[in-house]
Formats: structure tokens, C-alpha cells, sequence
């Protein structure tokens, strides 16, 4: 509770401007999957708290954000992320939708191989209802979208392509997209590389092939070929990526092109950092708020160039995989 206080204190004090500004709700759900609470944090527009007794009140799309190995549900409003998107706002650039941050632990968003971390589980049945009907978000799959930064990169990638019936659009930055096999990946292990370590305690010591491929979103994306013509995809990645992601994204755009599934692939110059993550926050955003926008008969938008928005001052902390 501690660290909700603090953030709370750190909104009022950076929301207070000339115009109206949104707010950031942060709270826990008490998992009967998980068996512990799950804390999270929501965006909320403006126009959320708006009340006009001649109207019902408005209901939202949503967009589900997926944090970081090593950080949590309030990084992204904390670290400037927050700000950006109200400027975006301001400016017209986005439109109006909710953010929602979850708590992923170093869970990768899945059900862990020994079956004790039911991520998947969690977040597909119990955290989506409880959030949509919480936060009065519209229904159905094209008001739904994810997104995320590294770990949560490939979390949304996983989930958008395991659950193409249930997103309208994925975003991933920096996607932890591994190319390395699995037995590589646990030869590996015994060197005590974190990050090494980080997988194995997910996909198993040594790393479990059936659930390894069976989370693998190159699989996915092969297997759900048909029903991905119908979303939305973007990804960058730095070409200087600390962990060498920038491998698995480009061979995430190689695969998409030779199967004819349209998306937007952005190698840009840069490294696995914060600093890194938001410059390129805002196109993110402007890509979510266009597929929102975009009649659901429309084909998913090609690649196209996006101006980069200015980085908070605040952007210089490392952020980890």
C-alpha cells in the first residue's frame, strides 16, 4: 500500500496544468488462480469522470500493457510514460482509451512449465472480466488491444497470436524474441545468467521443448496464420539491443512478410533502455488509437514512418530485459 501512496503523490504533483488531465487508478485484484493479490494500474482519460445526466455514460477501449523483466504495473506511468500520453492527447493525436498496466512478476505472461504460475490463466479469465467491467470498457474484440516492452513485449505478441479472436491490435517494443533453442537456452542456465535464470524458472530446468514451443509466438503466428489477417501488428526493436532482440524482430518481420500477414516493423538505432522505449511510446500509442479508430472491415494498416515525440527528462534510468 505503501508505494500506491507514493504514487499518488507523484500524479498530483506532476498533474496539476492549465487543462484537464486524466487519472491513474492503481488497485489489486485477489487471485483465486494465483492465490495472491495482483496489483495493477489504469489510465484513465479526463473524460472518464465526466458526468451528463442527459447521456449514459461512455464506455472506452481498452489497451493492456505488459511491463519488464525486473519492473511493475506503475513503471510505465512513473518513469514518463504518463506524461507523453497526456501530451498526446492534448495534441489530438490519440484518442480516448483506457491503459491498463498488470502485475507480471518475471511470470512472461504464461502459465510457468511445472503449472505452480498460472499467468495465462489469470490474466485470460479473471483479470480481463474483472477489468471490462470495473472500468466500463466497450465491448468486444475491436476495442480490445496489447501491447508491451520486452518481457511484456513478447507477452502481448504471445497472447495477440495465441488469441487473435480476442485483440483487435498488438504493439511490442523490444519483444523478447529469442531465437536460440531450447537446449542451448539450458546450457546456458548453469553459466547464472539472470536472465538465463529468469527463463528456466518460466519454461522449466532444462527448458520443458512441448511448453517452450507451445508459447513460441513464430509457432503461433504460423499456426493462426488466417485469423491474424484480421489484426493489427506493430514492432520496433534498437539495433543495438543489449540482449540481441533485435534478431528475433527482424525475424518475426521475415516470417510475417513471406506469409502475406501485413505489419509494421521499425528497426531503429538504439539499445534496450528506457530511453529507447520512450521515443518510440508515442508512435505505439498513435498506432493503438488508429486501429481503434479503423472500421473492423478494413484491412490491418501497412508500415508507414511515424514522427517520434520528445523524451521526458526524466528518460535516462537503464531498464531491464
Amino acid at each position: 500500500m505503501r508505494r500506491f501512496r507514493r504514487f499518488a503523490a507523484i500524479i498530483i504533483l506532476t498533474g496539476s496544468s492549465a487543462f484537464a488531465q486524466g487519472r491513474i487508478d492503481c488497485s489489486s485484484l485477489d487471485s483465486q488462480i494465483l492465490k495472491r493479490p495482483v496489483h495493477y494500474c489504469v489510465q484513465l482519460p479526463s473524460s472518464f469522470d465526466t458526468k451528463d445526466p442527459a447521456k449514459p455514460p461512455a464506455r472506452y477501449p481498452v489497451l493492456y500493457y505488459l511491463h519488464g523483466l525486473g519492473d511493475n504495473e506503475q513503471t510505465l506511468f512513473k518513469t514518463g510514460g504518463w506524461t507523453l500520453i497526456e501530451d498526446l492527447r492534448q495534441q489530438h493525436k490519440i484518442g480516448e482509451f483506457l491503459i491498463v498496466a498488470p502485475e507480471g512478476r518475471a511470470s512472461f505472461y504464461i502459465n510457468s512449465a511445472d503449472g505452480k504460475d498460472r499467468y495465462n490463466d489469470f490474466f485470460l479469465r479473471e483479470f480481463l472480466p474483472y477489468i471490462e467491467k470495473k472500468y466500463r470498457v466497450a465491448p468486444g474484440r475491436a476495442n480490445r488491444a496489447i501491447g508491451g516492452t520486452s518481457m511484456g513485449g513478447y507477452g502481448a505478441l504471445r497472447f495477440a497470436f495465441a488469441h487473435p479472436e480476442l485483440f483487435s491490435s498488438v504493439s511490442a517494443q523490444s519483444g523478447a524474441l529469442i531465437l536460440e533453442s531450447p537446449r542451448n537456452i539450458s546450457a546456458a542456465a548453469r553459466s547464472g545468467s539472470p536472465v538465463v535464470r529468469a527463463l528456466s524458472q518460466v519454461f522449466g530446468n532444462p527448458i520443458d521443448v512441448a511448453h517452450w514451443q507451445g508459447n513460441n509466438p513464430f509457432l503461433l503466428a504460423k499456426k493462426n496464420r488466417a485469423a491474424l489477417q484480421k489484426l493489427a501488428i506493430y514492432f520496433n526493436c534498437g539495433q543495438n539491443d543489449d540482449y540481441g532482440f533485435e534478431m528475433g524482430a527482424a525475424a518475426l518481420d521475415k516470417q510475417l512478410t513471406a506469409e502475406g500477414l501485413k505489419h509494421e516493423y521499425h528497426p531503429y538505432p538504439g539499445d534496450h533502455s528506457l530511453n529507447y522505449f520512450l521515443t518510440h511510446l508515442g508512435e505505439t500509442m498513435e498506432f493503438h488509437s488508429q486501429a481503434f479508430a479503423r472500421p473492423q472491415s478494413e484491412v490491418p494498416p501497412s508500415a508507414a514512418p511515424r514522427p517520434s515525440p520528445t523524451i521526458p527528462k526524466n528518460a535516462s534510468a537503464a531498464s531491464k530485459f
